[in-house]
Order: C-alpha cells, then structure tokens, then sequence
C-alpha cells in the first residue's frame, strides 16, 4: 500500500498540481481576452467616436455651406429684383420724358446726357487730352464794332448779344466734334457757313 499510495498520492498531487496549472492558465488566457477584447472594445468605441465627430463635423461644415449657399442665392435673387424694379422704373422715367417732350428722342438724348452729365465729362476728357498743348484760340464778333460811344445800358446789351452771336459757332463746333445737334428750344444749326 505504500507505494500504490505513495504512487496515488503523487498522481493525486501531480494532477492536482496540474489541474490547478490548467485551471491558472485557462484563468490567465480568459484574462487576456478578456481584456483584449477590452482593448478592441475601447479601440472601436474611440473609432466610432471618430467617425461620429468626423460626420458631425461633415454635417456642420455641409450645412454652412448650404446656409452660406442660400444666403448667397437670397442675396442674387434680391439684387436680380432690385435691377428689374429699377429698369422697370428707369422705363417709367424716359417714356414720361419721351412723352413730356412730344416724343423727340433727340430731345431726351440731349436732355439725358446733360443730366447725367456727360457733358462736363466730355469737358473734363478734353481738358486732359489737350494738357500741355498751345490751344489755337478762336474769337469770334459780329463785326459790328464801331468805335461809337455807348451808354453804360447798350454797352450791357452789347455784351449779350455778342454771347448769343457766339453760339450758333460753338454750337456747329460742338456739332462738328461730336456730332450733338443743340436742343430744339435753344434753336437750330443753319446749313450755312458763318
């Protein structure tokens, strides 16, 4: 009995001592996947995290985007209706004129380039384009200076009326350069040559 005991007693001890081997590593490889799958578990919730805040970052920088896109498009639709209202009015305005003025075009052109004052910026382009030239001066008289005397009241009129003989030359000049006719109430060019 002493040896098939002893014999029995180490299986016993070598089996137990085995079985506790066996249980420990089976405890150690269930706690390491255990706590791999803990790792994976932490890792994928970090990536759906990830993800979840690249989507709303997506989602947040698409609908700026949309907003802006809109707000853009209120803006072009408001400024498309600004422009038709103001060329609705502007027709308003030229045919009222067109009407006023008997249905003239010339006349509305004319009336139209002095009160957008086109004029005075034809003035100012020919100033500049004639800086630093020697104008060639032109006067022009009726030829009825006579060396009379005058009271101070003809003298007066004298004035005048040599302003108004000067118009009927500017006005061809003005005519010749730019082709302009004046308006009809300030009177006509002749076809003669003064």
């Amino acid at each position: 009995m002493n040896a098939l005991t002893t014999t029995e007693k180490l299986k016993a001890e070598f089996l137990s001592k085995a079985s506790v081997q066996y249980e420990t590593k089976v405890q150690e490889a269930n706690w390491e996947l255990y706590k791999k799958q803990k790792e994976a578990e932490a890792i994928l919730y970090e990536k759906k995290a990830e993800a979840e805040a690249q989507k709303a970052s997506a989602d947040a920088t698409f609908y700026a985007c949309k907003q802006e896109a809109e707000a853009e498009l209120y803006a072009k639709k408001k400024e498309a209706e600004g422009i038709v209202t103001l060329g609705n009015a502007q027709g308003a305005y030229v045919s009222t004129l067109l009407n006023a003025l008997g249905n003239n075009y010339t006349a509305v052109r004319d009336y139209l380039m002095i009160n957008g004052g086109m004029f005075q910026e034809i003035a100012k382009i020919n100033a500049e384009a004639v800086r630093g030239l020697e104008p060639k001066i032109s006067i022009w008289t009726n030829g009825s200076d006579s060396g009379g005397e005058k009271t101070e009241g003809a003298m007066g009129m004298k004035e005048v009326a040599g302003v108004y003989k000067m118009l009927p030359p500017l006005f061809k000049t003005v005519h010749e350069q730019t082709g302009m006719l004046p308006p009809a109430w300030m009177g006509a060019l002749s076809e003669k040559s003064p």
